[in-house]
């Protein structure tokens, strides 16, 4: 018996049944795995129902007259935006994002990634439920740090990520967030429409299709969003925006494939370590030369003012990867998303070898 199907099996009549539902499995889980592990599952349930308890209602906020105008504004947006994800997008909403929660911090939490030096795969670590995914989250930054030390002394390359918002895949009620509330508004939209994606569809241990098919229905989402309001201005932005974030994907993915035929080359250690060292000072460079045509838009210095190495690399695939199969697939669906989920629903429930020789041709 699965410990998902112990948990589920439960039934709580008041209030705080999903978060004693988070706690017993948690307690399932760390009976069979090692003090490392309990500690890990220890600090992800504390995380968590902080955030749970912390919570508010979004209705119950905007009848109180000491909310400040900006705020009001961007709660009003969510609510249209659940509405319209419903309503317009066929998307499971139920009670998600109808509370908020201040997190008083700066991201929700922070993602491990890591990478053997002479691969552009990501490592894998499995969870209950989510099954095997290329990331290990932490609700604390230093956490995560102590854990990227001990990856990096084994030899990974490590990269720490910080996580705005997550899915809890259906299992419990997702909140709004401060840390996303001051995106655009059809930013915020995406988010959200990424988020409920993965209660339409998700397969443990495939973070490549999970993603990119949630990416896509973000994409879509925002486009469709926008046209709504026949704004021109924000369709525009929007529009020049995916563009930009497209451009970062490809070339991205074309240099993790040269560093992929480096690393699977005969040649010494020391002399992939030298070919990595340039195509990483390749890879910076051609981001300056494709940023030339940004008219002064910087918002992915950050990410390349880092290592960029193997870890950091896997993190732009693994949400993108499958992105222009879904693309397609939505287009044989006559961009009817209904008839599109079905589609998808489809390939998810393929053997994993008839759906990885489906997918082949956009790996």
């Amino acid at each position: 018996v699965s410990l998902a199907m112990l948990v589920n099996n439960l039934s709580f009549s008041y209030k705080f049944a999903n978060q004693i539902k988070l706690s017993i499995l948690v307690l399932l889980s760390v009976l069979m795995i090692s003090c490392e592990t309990v500690r890990y599952y220890s600090q992800a349930a504390r995380g968590h129902l902080s955030l749970v308890f912390d919570r508010e209602n979004i209705q119950r906020l905007l009848a109180r007259p000491d909310i400040p105008a900006e705020l009001r504004d961007k709660f009003n947006q969510v609510l249209l935006i659940r509405q319209y994800a419903v309503e317009e997008l066929g998307l499971p909403v139920e009670d998600n994002y109808s509370t908020y929660v201040d997190v008083g911090r700066e991201h929700a939490i922070w993602n491990v990634f890591a990478a053997a030096e002479f691969s552009a795969n990501p490592v894998n670590w499995c969870y209950p439920i989510a099954g095997c995914v290329s990331y290990r989250g932490y609700f604390t930054e230093a956490g995560a740090a102590r854990y990227a030390r001990d990856l990096e002394a084994d030899g990974f390359d490590v990269y720490i990520g910080g996580i705005d918002a997550y899915s809890t895949l259906g299992w419990f009620e997702d909140s709004l967030l401060s840390t996303v509330i001051e995106r655009a508004d059809y930013q915020l939209a995406g988010l959200i429409f990424h988020e409920l994606a993965h209660q339409i569809v998700y397969l443990p241990g495939d973070t490549s299709f999970n993603e990119s098919f949630a990416t896509s229905v973000e994409r879509e989402g925002i486009r469709r969003w926008l046209r709504r309001g026949n704004d021109g201005e924000k369709i525009i932005a929007a529009e020049a925006n995916i563009l930009r974030q497209q451009q970062f994907v490809e070339l991205v993915t074309d240099y993790r494939d040269r560093f992929g035929s480096l690393y699977k080359s005969d040649l010494l250690d020391e002399e992939k370590r030298e070919g990595k060292a340039q195509l990483q000072e390749d890879l910076r460079q051609s981001y300056r030369d494709l940023k030339r045509d940004w008219n002064g838009y910087d918002g992915y210095d950050n990410w390349f003012s880092q290592s960029l190495n193997n870890a950091q690399l896997a993190t732009v695939s693994s949400y993108n990867e499958l992105v222009p199969y879904f693309n397609d697939l939505l287009i044989q669906s006559d961009n009817n998303l209904d008839l599109f989920f079905e589609k998808v629903r489809s390939v998810a429930n393929l053997d994993r070898s008839d759906r990885e020789e489906r997918l082949q041709d956009y790996l």
